[in-house]
């Protein structure tokens, strides 16, 4: 994970951690970082992109997402308890949002992916893996997936992240993103929860404090 070479998704929930899960993430990427360095740990794959993956070919009619997830498991009974909810939650979400709108949804092949630099703190937040759909043939829809189970994403973790959405790729608009928090079938959008102005200062804010921790926290493996 290393904290100062980020995925939005990850960091947000970094900020939002109860502070025991908060530190044991940060102990848990600490060690990581050390067994890279002594080139004992393989950093391994992220445990969600397969499942975004199966999404993108779901929405684009190649797949059935809940078969995928079946084949998923079989491949790896790590993913045994949170794959059948991610696909039941993402699909209660989907098929949601196209009973609201009763119109075509169709996926827009996209390799969008951004960085954006935070140099007073030698960090940088990805952000990466987006879903983007076209409703009825005009409309883009920019989602951003958030996977984790705790914590649920609040309203003001979804404006920060709105936020960063928009630093990141101002190819769109700031009412085309939407960030998913899919266990909990939620999606937000800048209409619900408007910027304040602050978002900038509030971000950077949480993010020196976890930077600060993650530098404590380290001291004692030194």
């Amino acid at each position: 994970m290393s904290i100062d070479k980020i995925h939005l998704r990850k960091l947000l929930m970094l900020f939002y951690a109860p502070n025991s899960l908060r530190t044991a993430k940060l102990r848990e990427d600490i060690r990581t970082e050390i067994g890279k360095e002594r080139g004992q740990i393989d950093g391994g794959g992220d445990f969600h992109v397969p499942f975004w993956s199966d999404v993108k070919k779901f929405v684009a009619g190649e797949a059935d997402l809940k078969e995928q997830s079946k084949l998923r498991i079989d491949n790896n009974k790590g993913r045994e308890r949170l794959y059948p909810q991610l696909t039941e939650k993402f699909l209660n979400w989907w098929e949601e949002k196209r009973r609201w709108r009763n119109e075509v949804f169709e996926l827009v092949p996209n390799s969008d992916s951004a960085q954006v630099p935070f140099p007073d703190h030698n960090a940088t937040v990805k952000v990466e893996n987006l879903l983007t759909v076209k409703i009825g043939g005009n409309i883009d829809r920019v989602v951003y997936p958030y996977f984790s189970e705790s914590p649920p994403l609040p309203g003001e973790g979804a404006r920060l992240g709105l936020w960063l959405l928009g630093e990141a790729l101002r190819g769109y608009h700031l009412d085309d993103f939407r960030i998913l928090d899919i266990l909990r079938s939620t999606s937000f959008r800048t209409a619900d929860y408007p910027l304040q102005g602050n978002e900038r200062e509030l971000f950077i804010q949480k993010y020196d404090l976890l930077l600060r921790e993650w530098e404590k926290l380290k001291e004692e493996y030194e």
